[in-house]
């Protein structure tokens, strides 16, 4: 996903996603009522002592283990200083960056961010210049496609926080028993899918509003979410690559899956954990981040003594591969992973600058990687392992696709529209009469227009 950032003054209205019609409106990047993105210089200046800082992680993916290191490398590094971090669900994340990111009184001073909704806040200056410590944090060593989505005017407003990407994992048990190979193109895998289904188990499971993996398949023929020409975007469902795609998604769904259409945000590594005691899993195939490894597979202790799972160590009954492409190779698909980012509003910049030092540093990068996290600074993308699930995790990585970085797409996401129109794919609609209804629906959406 993306970055953003905001001005100091004028930032609540026009950061005011207002539902209009079926649809929240979007950030005008044009309204006179918005400033430009926030002038902010690095200071010298010593950080105050005994304050509070907020970090705001999106969803669950940083681990505890990450967490409590940043808490206490900060405390130590910044005597008498403390860092609170407070987690924000996913879904709520714009919404509450809305109402949070002008408030000066009670901003998070560092935020994470999805790449894909930061255009809409690099737009409006939500967030703090880091140009004048971009070098010091990793500078072009850092993921580059990440940089630029929170990059406006050569400056940068969001650094990356960390990478992911998305494979296949599958029960060679099963797929085994029914005589079906790992695939090698796209066809051959819809067809080893369709014959593993049961009427108790998905040949693959794959919920109907599952957008995020669905776009695979627009990315592996050929076909793009939206253009742009100079800055206005137009959403591009209805090119025949796109169509091509969005139906071949919709053959896998029917043919494959048992989920229901309206199913989204799906736990699916759970499906492949139900059948850790002999009995058939809801699920022989998923398509899940590579982080997932670590819920898969026996509950184990750690040296701590909580329950986790083995990360499937055990690969006679757990394995993996690459969404494979229409033709062979590896499928693009799309890109998970956040940015991250210092409010504009920020009171205590210099202390949120030196928490921005301990996440770009080797140990926090390190463990990043060891968490199966894809580092954000290439020099350190070997932490994550030569086994098959750091080789293909790079892999699909080096061939994914970003979705579109035009101003309203975060909206686009707070909207749920993508869900509605997967849902509606699911549901055996017309994919060329769906295309053409929802590019409409789209392209003033992409361009920050509200109705």
């Amino acid at each position: 996903m993306k970055i953003l950032r905001f001005a100091a003054v004028g930032v609540a209205a026009t950061l005011a996603l207002a539902a209009c019609a079926s649809t929240p409106s979007t950030p005008d990047p044009t309204d006179t009522s918005a400033t430009t993105p926030a002038e902010t210089e690095t200071s010298d200046a010593p950080a105050p002592e005994g304050a509070e800082i907020t970090l705001w992680l999106a969803g669950g993916d940083t681990p505890d283990a990450l967490r409590d290191y940043l808490k206490t490398t900060f405390a130590e590094e910044n005597p008498g200083s403390t860092l609170v971090i407070e987690q924000q669900e996913w879904g709520d994340l714009v919404t509450s960056l809305t109402t949070a990111l002008p408030d000066a009184a009670n901003t998070p001073d560092v935020v994470e961010i999805g790449n894909t909704q930061s255009p809409t806040f690099t737009t409006v200056g939500a967030f703090r210049d880091l140009s004048g410590i971009y070098e010091e944090l990793g500078g072009e060593k850092l993921l580059q496609s990440f940089v630029d989505v929170g990059t406006v005017d050569g400056k940068k407003f969001a650094l990356p926080y960390y990478f992911g990407s998305r494979y296949m994992f599958f029960r060679p048990d099963i797929w085994s028993d029914a005589g079906v190979e790992v695939p090698t193109t796209l066809g051959e895998f819809t067809e080893a899918v369709a014959k593993l289904r049961t009427d108790d188990m998905s040949g693959f499971a794959m919920g109907g509003q599952d957008w995020r993996n669905g776009i695979s398949w627009v990315f592996a023929n050929g076909g793009e979410l939206a253009t742009a020409d100079g800055t206005t975007w137009t959403s591009t469902l209805s090119d025949p690559n796109t169509i091509k795609g969005l139906e071949q998604w919709q053959e896998i769904f029917t043919d494959a899956s048992n989920l229901p259409a309206t199913d989204r945000d799906v736990a699916y590594w759970e499906f492949l954990n139900d059948g850790t005691d002999g009995a058939a899993p809801p699920a022989a195939t998923i398509m899940a981040p590579g982080w997932a490894r670590w819920s898969i597979g026996d509950l184990v202790k750690n040296d701590a003594g909580d329950e986790v799972r083995d990360g499937m160590v055990d690969e006679s009954r757990f394995d993996i591969f690459a969404l494979p492409g229409t033709d062979g190779g590896i499928a693009p698909v799309f890109a998970g992973g956040s940015n991250i980012a210092i409010s504009a509003q920020s009171q205590n910049p210099e202390l949120a600058e030196n928490l921005l030092r301990i996440i770009f540093s080797e140990e926090y990068q390190t463990l990043l990687g060891q968490n199966g996290l894809g580092p954000a600074n290439a020099d350190f993308v070997s932490t994550l392992g030569d086994d098959k699930f750091a080789t293909t995790l790079i892999e699909t990585a080096a061939a994914s696709k970003l979705t579109p970085a035009a101003p309203g797409w975060a909206s686009i996401e707070g909207a749920f529209v993508y869900e509605d129109l997967f849902q509606k794919i699911a549901e055996g609609g017309d994919v060329t009469a769906l295309a053409a209804e929802y590019d409409a629906i789209l392209t003033p959406m992409l361009n920050g227009q509200t109705s």
